[in-house]
């Protein structure tokens, strides 16, 4: 415990005299916390139509209004022709044409049936499939409306209609920020244990103080701790701070416990500085210590579900999910943030991560030779 306590105050020193390294650590995480939640918006609106109006009827007239009260749509592009509209997805300047042919009130009324034309700008894939579903339920809205209003009131018609109530679980008023900012919080910790412990024992490498240590009788084990609960210590203090930012900048406030959050984290980082030292214990040099740790963490950022769900993937997806300390934490985050979930609730990530604590921090140390 003696030596464990020198080398601690060897690494807490180091830590503190770099103010870059302080920097990047603890401020870096509070500006990308402050801002991504902001930039890496993905609600769509502000969706530009242009309108090719053929009929000028009072029918089209309603639709076309309905289509621009709503906040997603922004519109006032009349154009005479689908070519002049064409040539406004074509300059970036609409996303969607709607195109009311002639005769379009005709129709309706006489045949209780007509026809519009949608051509979307599907370069932006999420934009054009969600823009073109909201468009698709204004439009389903409209028709009901009609078929509402031309029904005999008192008698059953084909008109009638099944009412749907919605009921929104966890996330009632489906705030963005109160299922984005959890997950960016896991994105942003990842990053810095993985970067900060891959840099740690390659850095005794290259400043040469690592022949020191090794012709020391400190163990190997005794060395990992001195190497990982500093990083550990200055993590939970991050996540702290993350804490605070989404409680006082978005009004995030757990319903679950703290205290259960506070230590699962504890067990993830565990797990996630025990990775970061088994990549650093495999280079020489800080170069490559980046690059593997840079790698690891983009892997981990694409199938941990923060960004895209983990259900959409495909079978091998799921199972480097499943390996992954990021999805678990991720997952238990939001379950806890949002759902207010119990230890027994996620009992399987705690197991899932404990093993891979366990076999990461068990190699690093295998994997660390000590020479004299």
């Amino acid at each position: 415990m003696r030596t464990l306590r020198f080398l601690l105050q060897k690494e807490f020193r180091q830590i503190l005299r770099s103010r870059s390294l302080l920097i990047s650590i603890v401020l870096g995480p509070i500006i990308q916390l402050t801002l991504l939640p902001l930039a890496a918006n993905f609600e769509v609106k502000k969706i530009a139509v242009a309108v090719v109006d053929h009929d000028h009827s009072s029918y089209s007239e309603k639709l076309i209004a309905k289509i621009y009260a709503s906040p997603y749509f922004t519109g006032g592009r009349y154009r005479e022709s689908y070519k002049d509209a064409a040539k406004l997805v074509e300059q970036n300047k609409a996303d969607i044409v709607l195109e009311i042919p002639q005769n379009f009130e005709d129709n309706l009324v006489r045949d209780g049936n007509a026809e519009i034309f949608i051509a979307v700008n599907a370069i932006n894939g999420t934009k054009a499939g969600v823009g073109s579903g909201y468009l698709a339920n204004i439009i389903a809205d409209y028709n009901q409306d009609i078929r509402l209003q031309w029904s005999q009131p008192g008698h059953f018609s084909e008109a009638s209609a099944i009412d749907l109530v919605n009921e929104n679980w966890y996330n009632p008023f489906m705030n963005y920020f109160l299922y984005m900012v959890p997950g960016l919080m896991v994105s942003l910790l990842t990053g810095i244990g993985a970067f900060s412990a891959s840099l740690n024992i390659v850095k005794e490498k290259e400043i040469g103080t690592i022949e020191q240590i090794n012709v020391t009788p400190i163990k190997k084990s005794t060395f990992i701790l001195g190497k990982l609960i500093p990083y550990w210590v200055l993590s939970m203090f991050v996540f702290t701070i993350g804490m605070l930012i989404s409680r006082f900048a978005y009004s995030i406030v757990p319903v679950g416990n703290i205290s259960l959050l506070y230590g699962f984290l504890s067990v993830y980082l565990l797990t996630l500085l025990g990775a970061g030292l088994l990549i650093s214990t495999y280079s020489d040099t800080q170069q490559q210590a980046v690059s593997l740790a840079f790698f690891f963490v983009l892997v981990f950022n694409m199938i941990s579900g923060v960004f895209t769900p983990i259900d959409s993937m495909p079978g091998w997806g799921k199972v480097l999910s499943y390996i992954s300390p990021m999805s678990h934490f991720a997952s238990v985050m939001r379950m806890v943030v949002l759902k207010g979930s119990t230890f027994i609730d996620i009992l399987p990530h705690f197991i899932a991560i404990v093993i891979l604590g366990v076999i990461f921090n068990t190699w690093a140390i295998l994997n660390y030779r000590k020479t004299t």
